[in-house]
């Protein structure tokens, strides 16, 4: 009897290093899945009130079947306690609230119990296994894997990753990619998920990451961090956009990535089905990069607008349809780069513009100042853009246009501060039609004309200027729908710069009381101190 027992003890350790060994799982969990697969079986034969814990020794095999029983001092349910008397008989030690041990028989287990404990030993073992795929997985987001296709489902590709299974979405795969039973797949991980059926590896051959990872692959200068990817943009299967940049003055970064008569770059284009793929000299000044972006296109001619994150480039007449590309794709792909949104014009349609602008600031002079077309075009040609700046610009500055004297200037002046005056007088009633409080024109710096377009946005009082931030006076970009979107602000158009906007958020909780003086003397320190250390 003895060696039978010992020989089943002796199995039992052999099956949890057979199943710990196949599928890749601490031995621990299979024995500590086996002990629970006991008490279970034991449970239904013992009863399921009693709270009974099963020991398997991982070096004999030797298996303990205990009851655990807390100490109290009145015995109402013998099955979970014991009487501290009888406790203190067994140990001397056992104190009131304590669990002790009773020891219980072995049990020799039926069919059923035994089938019950294979599910429990079963279901911990796959537990045990996916949380194991789960820890080994999770980190490797941002890694290039290669697996064998295991079946498509849906156009969904289910792979084989070894020591687990990842599955490659339709919508991630390349256009017009198909894969068969059996195929080799590479693609790059982007997600792993804990998900109710277990752990759930997402692959992805169409993120922008999956190019860069084969280029670092491909050109050992990129792995060794010579050589740095910037920025990546793709059109997948079809063009794609990558910026690169050399922390070796001495090394080409397009002509590493390009390789000797372009293997380098062919490898990627051939693991992408024909990708074609442009390289471009990334740099840290705005526009240098997104002329760089723009190739093959030439570029004449960029104006930046930082605030709004936008850029208008003119090409050469000849060159618009290259620097837009079919169906806009290199444009699109060079706004995803740069992160910029780029408008394109050619030198005719800027010229058209130029010369509508002046017309219509002509027009404005000219009417606004009560002035003949010949002085309304000479303020225009000088640079002057609002009746604004004409009010309030240096008298002199007036004065030195060509053929203006002291007193042509001081009459164009007054008719400009006369102008905004009447302005101002109809803004005002525009704005108490509205219902914007007088006490929002009382800080500094809000204007009339701002109080109607402010109250346009539902922006009525200092309260509610308090509650803005300075995205919602200035506008904001967002990607919707992987388009690069503008939301409108509400001073969008009175060419505030960010920290004005801030200033008169800043002076509107400082009038609701939100914040102290010193608040805002502490917040504009450090700007104060880096404005004294440029200069």
């Amino acid at each position: 009897m003895a060696t039978a027992v010992s020989a089943n003890r002796l199995e039992l350790l052999q099956i949890a290093d057979a199943v710990a060994r196949e599928k890749s799982i601490d031995r621990e969990v299979v024995i500590e899945a086996m002990a629970e697969a006991i008490q279970k079986a034991a449970r239904s034969r013992y009863g399921a009130e009693n709270e009974i814990r099963a020991r398997i020794n991982p070096t004999t095999g030797e298996i303990r079947l205990v009851r655990l029983l807390e100490v109290v001092e009145e015995l109402e349910n013998d099955a979970v306690q014991v009487e501290l008397k009888e406790a203190q008989r067994r140990n001397p030690a056992a104190q009131l609230g304590d669990l002790i041990e009773d020891e219980l028989p072995p049990v020799d287990f039926g069919r059923i119990a035994a089938q019950t404990a294979k599910q429990v030993i079963v279901q911990k073992v796959r537990d045990a296994e996916r949380e194991r795929q789960y820890d080994e997985y999770k980190d490797r987001i941002g890694e290039i894997v290669h697996g064998i296709v295991k079946r498509v489902e849906y156009g969904n590709v289910v792979t084989d990753l070894g020591r687990g299974e990842a599955i490659v979405r339709r919508d991630e795969l390349l256009p017009r990619e198909t894969f068969r039973n059996g195929d080799r797949v590479r693609a790059y991980i982007y997600d792993v998920r804990r998900e109710q059926r277990g752990p759930q590896i997402f692959l992805s051959r169409t993120h922008p990451q999956f190019m860069a990872k084969l280029f670092a692959q491909e050109v050992p200068e990129i792995y060794d961090g010579i050589i740095e990817i910037k920025a990546v943009a793709r059109d997948p299967g079809s063009r794609a956009k990558i910026a690169v940049l050399s922390n070796d003055s001495s090394i080409d970064p397009v002509g590493a990535c390009v390789g000797m008569r372009g293997t380098r770059v062919q490898a990627v284009v051939n693991e992408l089905q024909g990708e074609k793929i442009d390289i471009i000299q990334w740099s840290p000044d705005a526009a240098t990069f997104i002329v760089n972006a723009l190739a093959p296109a030439e570029v004449v001619k960029v104006v930046l607008d930082e605030d709004t994150q936008r850029i208008e480039v003119v090409v050469p007449d000849d060159q618009l349809s290259l620097a837009i590309g079919r169906r806009g794709q290199n444009v699109r792909l060079a706004s995803q780069l740069t992160n910029w949104d780029i408008d394109i014009l050619t030198e005719a349609e800027e010229s058209e513009r130029r010369q509508a602008e002046f017309a219509s600031r002509s027009a404005i002079f000219a009417e606004a100042l009560d002035v003949d077309e010949v002085i309304a075009q000479l303020l225009a040609s000088e640079g002057f853009a609002s009746i604004e700046e004409v009010a309030y610009v240096a008298l002199d500055e007036i004065a030195e246009i060509e053929g203006f004297d002291e007193d042509t200037a001081q009459e164009i002046q007054n008719r400009a501060l006369d102008y905004i005056d009447r302005q101002n007088a109809e803004f005002d009633d525009k704005r108490i039609e509205l219902g914007v409080e007088d006490a929002l024109g009382e800080i500094e710096g809000v204007t009339p004309k701002m109080m109607v377009a402010l109250g346009e946005e539902g922006i009525k009082s200092v309260e509610d200027l308090a509650g803005c931030a300075t995205d919602d006076l200035l506008g904001w970009n967002e990607q919707v729908n992987g388009e690069r979107q503008h939301q409108k602000g509400a001073l969008e158009g009175f060419d505030l710069t960010p920290d004005e906007a801030n200033a008169l958020i800043m002076a509107a909780r400082l009038q609701m009381g939100w914040i102290t003086q010193a608040d805002l003397d502490a917040a504009n320190a450090p700007a104060e101190a880096e404005e004294a250390d440029e200069a």
